[in-house]
């Protein structure tokens, strides 16, 4: 399998806090608490990037999997767990996440930032298939890039943010080059339920937000 983040995946971390300040880690782990998360819990995290939601996830007691296509996101991640918290045990899987068939396994699904590297017909398949890896009720988090909206100046603010990204993602990973998604719109469409949204700013401008929606039982 290809590893389109050979490159760009040992400075992820890196170019996301140059970036964002700290946002996007915030925006990461804004709905893995004590409210959403239960010892026990079976969480799936797709597309792990370097990790600290998985992280944060296992050591409030879930039971979690991570899956990630790219081997060096997913040696980044192992790194992490291993100096910060090798006590804990997380089962990782190198693969795509559209060959995971654990239907109705888990009680929570995760997919911070994975969903935009895809173009818009192929992101709604993946988000489909996200949501039947989840038991009836289970909650699926989004978090991501906010659709722009408020006065002229920040929609335009946050459409050049989100470009100059989508654009250094094309460039070094080929990932798709696309409009910033409304992903509410998206969960709702697919039949869940928004049940909580988290926003998070740079410059004081929303610019990120992370999407608790529920599946219906």
């Amino acid at each position: 399998m290809q590893d389109k983040y050979k490159h760009i995946g040992p400075v992820y971390d890196f170019l996301s806090n140059l970036y964002s300040g700290k946002s996007i880690q915030d925006c990461k782990t804004a709905m893995l608490d004590a409210n959403n998360v239960k010892p026990g819990d079976r969480i799936l995290i797709a597309g792990v990037g370097h990790g600290r939601d998985a992280l944060r996830a296992a050591q409030l007691g879930a039971d979690v999997t991570v899956v990630d296509l790219s081997e060096t996101m997913l040696r980044k991640f192992r790194e992490l767990l291993e100096s910060e918290a090798p006590e804990l045990s997380v089962r990782t899987i190198h693969d795509d996440i559209m060959n995971i068939d654990e239907h109705e396994s888990y009680d929570m699904v995760v997919a911070n930032f994975f969903l935009n590297v895809f173009d818009e017909p192929r992101m709604v398949e993946v988000l489909r298939h996200l949501i039947s890896l989840g038991k009836p009720r289970a909650q699926l988090v989004v978090g991501d890039f906010i659709y722009p909206t408020g006065n002229i100046l920040a929609r335009l603010f946050k459409k050049a943010y989100w470009y100059t990204a989508v654009f250094i993602f094309w460039l070094f990973t080929n990932n798709a080059f696309h409009q910033v998604y409304n992903y509410p719109e998206h969960l709702e469409n697919l039949g869940l339920e928004i049940r909580d949204k988290k926003r998070f700013s740079l410059l004081n401008i929303n610019c990120y937000w992370s999407i608790l929606a529920e599946k219906r039982g």
